[in-house]
């Protein structure tokens, strides 16, 4: 079938939207860029041949000829935004955030549910041969039970990345490093060493003169039976991911590339010495029988454009966006997006009660409504 016509809203991060539609020119062609700031729109536009430039969010939803809306706007942009194109039947990629609180989370599912196009929040970082890897230890049950996990987000940002005037805000980013930087990190564990069902947490800002918090420490409890400990900070030397999990047979250390962590090969040492031999094997396979090729953007809109495909051709029974089941094993589903959000709620509320809290969360909490602190560092200030 043609490719899928897509229309980037934001020249910001849509720029390495853009590397990655180009990497799948028989899948996506790029027909439209809407930025306020027409200049950087132009830039990227002028890289695709005949593609169109506005300033108009609503010339992109009404427009026949755009069949993906691809939302790359800050934060608090990204859920009123994603309601309106699925209301016009539009499919829709959604950086992350998916949405700036758990009930306006909640009411983006319920669009979705009913809405013929389908929604995909981004997570990038799940695509790469070391997801191949971990998915054939899994399939070949050679991981055993997880045990424990440490994960470490140490990155590092100071004024030139808070120049924006929306970042470092509640209003403009919804939220602090948990949001724009640990969430990727915490969704690869949510997916290789289970659910999350509590967190205990601390966070300050410790860094940047900023609202929001750029440093974190978090304990995390999976439906699995393991625990996770999260360090988070923007003021490190370097920009730094790493990610150690612990399991009954296997102990399993990521690359440490900040970016793109499951880019290359993970390292899996067996805990009886005998049993790496068939590891190593089936870890092997597993990494000759990969496409390098799809890894970070152009893997999840690899795995959107498969999917798009199979879903018109009515092979999907069920049209729902949260039946997760329904889903190929890289597909991001709009439970995934959601389940990030309400993490991240959880830190906070652990954070300023002082208690661990359990997920999901219980809705009638004021901080499922509005994530913002009474007193932020900007009053006291």
């Amino acid at each position: 079938m043609p490719p899928w016509r897509v229309a980037i809203v934001g020249a910001g991060i849509g720029a390495q939207h853009l590397d990655a539609y180009l990497g799948l020119p028989e899948q996506f062609q790029l027909t439209c860029v809407c930025d306020l700031d027409v200049d950087r729109a132009q830039t990227l536009a002028r890289r695709v041949t005949g593609c169109a430039v506005t300033e108009s969010i609503d010339h992109v939803l009404h427009d026949p000829a755009i069949d993906i809306v691809d939302i790359c706007l800050p934060s608090h942009l990204h859920a009123t935004v994603a309601i309106s194109a699925l209301n016009a039947d539009k499919h829709v990629i959604c950086e992350k955030p998916l949405a700036g609180t758990v009930i306006e989370a909640d009411a983006l599912i319920d669009v979705a549910r009913q809405s013929k196009g389908v929604l995909m929040p981004v997570f990038q970082y799940r695509y790469g041969v070391a997801a191949a890897q971990m998915q054939a230890l899994k399939d070949n049950h050679l991981l055993g039970k997880a045990q424990v996990a440490t994960l470490e987000t140490h990155w590092n940002r100071g004024a030139d990345y808070y120049a924006n005037d929306w970042r470092g805000t509640w209003a403009g980013e919804c939220g602090g490093v948990l949001i724009t930087h640990a969430i990727h990190s915490h969704d690869l564990l949510a997916q290789w060493f289970g659910k999350i069902t509590a967190v205990s947490a601390t966070v300050d800002t410790r860094v940047n003169p900023i609202e929001t918090e750029d440093t974190a420490a978090l304990i995390l409890h999976t439906d699995s039976g393991g625990i996770a400990t999260s360090s988070v900070t923007l003021g490190a030397a370097t920009d730094t991911t790493r990610i150690r999990l612990v399991y009954d047979n296997i102990t399993i250390e990521s690359a440490r590339n900040p970016y793109k962590p499951c880019a290359e090969p993970w390292t899996f040492t067996a805990r009886d010495a005998t049993q790496q031999a068939t590891i190593d094997q089936v870890v092997g396979a597993a990494t000759a029988g990969y496409d390098h090729a799809l890894t970070g953007y152009v893997g999840q809109f690899h795995a959107l454009a498969q999917h798009l495909t199979q879903y018109l051709a009515g092979q999907q029974q069920s049209t729902s966006q949260v039946a997760d089941a329904q889903k190929p094993t890289q597909w991001v589903t709009v439970a995934d997006g959601v389940a990030s959000i309400e993490l991240i709620t959880a830190a906070y509320e652990s954070a300023r009660t002082g208690s661990t809290v359990s997920l999901p969360l219980a809705r009638h909490l004021p901080i499922c409504h509005d994530l913002v602190p009474a007193t932020t560092l900007t009053d006291a200030l």
